[in-house]
């Protein structure tokens, strides 16, 4: 399994011309840091309401997507290091195809749980400088994915991420796109993500809303902003 190269937190700061309090900028750290259940010590989010608590602790984000996006975006000194999509976790070989909700993974000494995908919203479209990043990121399925953390631990650079359950390998991170995304009123689909056990409640009642109301909920405003 992969390895990380070392755990990343941020601390609030202002983003964007309006300075909007966002904790994304994440900086790697080369002494080990504890992981709680909402996450990393010394890592911060600006809008709690929207971002990190217990079933959004840890972000995971590929290093395997920087070249795509280089090559989308062309060259950006943002994408020469991990941390640009404000992740936490970084690694090689272990992309959305690859991971599925429910997986736990063991990471130095403690134990997370994938509980869903990213939801991209507007504060990667200031991160970048891309008026639209985040509905490329979204429309990419490149969207990285969060974990629960089921037990405490201290994370190191270097430690690797061990496979040790699978709970529902048929629900990838990639399917979770495809039927918020993609095939977005695929009824069967819908039914089967709303008693996705593993899953968080948030999307679960999501899948629950579009089969009641026949129809998507409005993303502008979250990939936009106000």
């Amino acid at each position: 399994m992969p390895t990380i190269a070392a755990p990343m937190t941020g601390a609030v700061r202002p983003l964007g011309p309006k300075g909007i309090a966002s904790g994304i900028d994440k900086r790697p750290h080369d002494r080990p840091v504890r992981l709680t259940r909402t996450g990393f010590e010394r890592d911060a989010q600006g809008d709690m309401r929207h971002h990190g608590g217990p079933e959004k602790a840890v972000h995971h984000y590929a290093r395997d997507h920087y070249p795509d996006w280089q090559d989308e975006l062309g060259p950006l000194p943002l994408l020469d290091h991990a941390g640009a999509f404000g992740e936490n976790l970084s690694t090689a070989g272990l992309v959305e195809a690859d991971v599925a909700v429910g997986d736990r993974f063991r990471i130095g000494s403690a134990l997370v749980e994938v509980s869903q995908e990213r939801q991209p919203c507007f504060r990667l479209n200031l991160r970048f400088g891309v008026a639209d990043m985040a509905r490329r990121v979204q429309h990419s399925g490149r969207t990285g994915w969060y974990y629960r953390v089921l037990e405490e631990g201290i994370v190191a650079a270097g430690d690797r991420l061990n496979l040790v359950d699978r709970r529902a390998p048929d629900w990838t991170v990639e399917r979770l796109w495809r039927v918020l995304y993609v095939d977005t009123l695929d009824r069967d689909s819908l039914s089967a993500m709303a008693e996705l056990e593993p899953l968080a409640e948030g999307w679960r009642n999501t899948a629950r809303e579009r089969l009641r109301r026949r129809e998507v909920e409005d993303w502008k405003r979250r990939l936009e902003g106000d």
